[in-house]
């Protein structure tokens, strides 16, 4: 089951106008609001959750290593 990250209007508006912006000058297209907001959308549910899994991941091994250094100081 896929995880539904939620973002707030703000949010989502925020990001489409960065999307925008690089449209505009990476490839020197003008592209609308709602496209914008579609590519914002395909991120939240194909790409998010990848990075998402890679912070817990990520998150495990930090939290694993310090865990092995609490009982290197055991007695």
């Amino acid at each position: 089951m896929k995880q539904k990250f939620e973002l707030t209007k703000e949010q989502k508006d925020d990001m489409a106008g960065l999307i925008k912006g690089y449209f505009e000058k990476e490839r020197g297209e003008d592209i609308g609001n709602l496209a914008s907001l579609l590519i914002v959308d395909f991120f939240i549910e194909e790409l998010a959750p990848l990075f998402y899994n890679i912070g817990v991941e990520d998150c495990h091994a930090y939290m694993s290593s310090k865990l092995d250094d609490l009982f290197e100081i055991q007695k």
